[in-house]
C-alpha cells in the first residue's frame, strides 16, 4: 500500500497549496514515519520532563489558571510526567517491544486475527485522543509471534502524536519487519476527539483506514478476514 506524500514549499507556509492550517484541520499528514527532529533524543527523560513541567506551568499562566490551588500545584509536573512514560512513550525506540519469534510447529498455515485491540492515540494535529481499536492479521511464513506482541506493538505505535494513515501502516510495516511476510492486514476503527469535541463537533462518526499485503490482497481473505472482525 502506498501513501502519497505532499511535497513542502520553499516557505514552509503551504503544502502543494494547503496551508498549515488547512492540513491540520483536514487531518493531512506528511510522511509515514514520525516527524521527529534529529536531536530528538538529546534530553534525558528526566530532563524533558523538567522541560515540559516548566512550559505547561507557563501554558496555564497564560491561561489565567490560579497555581497556587492545591488542586492545580502539582498539574505541570503531572502532565510531563503522562507525557514522557504514558501517552508519547511510543515515540522513544528504547521503549519498542522486544519480540521473539516461534517456529510454526503445528503448520497453522490459515490467517490468525487478534480483533479488537483498544487503543488510545493522540490526533498530532490538535493533542487530543483518538480512540478505537484495532484488528491484526497474519499469515505464518515459518513463524509466529506471541499474541500478546500484537498487542504491544499496535500500543508502541498508537503512543505517540498520530495521523490514523499513518498508525495503521506503521503496525503493517512493522510486522512485516518482524515476522518477514508480506501476508499483513491492519484495520483500524477509530473515534477523533478532534472531530467530535471541536471543530465540526460531530460525536457519531468514526474513522476507518486498512492495510492488505500479500494475500490479504485477494477478495476472498478480505472477505474471510472482515467475517472474522464481525462474528
Amino acid at each position: 500500500m502506498k501513501i502519497e506524500t505532499l511535497e513542502k514549499k520553499v516557505n514552509g507556509h503551504q503544502l502543494n497549496g494547503h496551508s498549515v492550517e488547512d492540513i491540520g484541520d483536514d487531518h493531512m499528514f506528511t510522511s509515514l514515519e514520525t516527524p521527529l527532529k534529529k536531536d530528538a533524543f538529546k534530553l534525558s527523560d528526566h530532563e524533558k520532563k523538567e522541560r515540559i513541567a516548566f512550559l505547561f506551568e507557563e501554558i496555564m499562566d497564560v491561561l489565567g489558571l490560579d497555581l497556587n490551588d492545591d488542586s492545580l500545584q502539582g498539574t505541570p509536573k503531572r502532565v510531563a510526567k503522562m507525557y514522557i512514560e504514558e501517552i508519547f512513550s511510543g515515540l522513544n525506540p528504547a521503549n519498542k517491544p522486544k519480540v521473539a519469534l516461534f517456529d510454526n510447529k503445528y503448520q497453522y498455515n490459515q490467517m490468525l486475527v487478534e480483533k479488537n485491540i483498544t487503543f488510545y492515540s493522540n490526533c498530532e494535529h490538535h493533542f487530543v485522543p483518538i480512540i478505537g481499536k484495532a484488528h491484526v492479521a497474519y499469515i505464518s511464513a515459518g513463524r509466529v509471534i506471541g499474541l500478546s506482541k500484537l498487542n504491544r506493538i499496535v500500543q508502541y505505535y498508537a503512543k505517540r502524536p498520530q495521523v490514523q494513515e499513518r498508525l495503521t501502516n506503521q503496525i503493517a510495516n512493522e510486522l512485516k519487519t518482524v515476522l518477514q511476510t508480506e501476508d499483513i492486514a491492519v484495520i483500524i476503527d477509530a473515534k477523533h476527539l478532534c472531530v467530535s469535541s471541536r471543530g465540526i463537533k460531530d460525536d457519531t462518526s468514526a474513522t476507518v483506514t486498512a492495510y492488505y499485503g500479500g494475500a490479504f490482497n485477494k477478495p476472498e481473505k478480505i472477505t474471510e478476514l472482515q467475517n472474522y472482525i464481525n462474528n
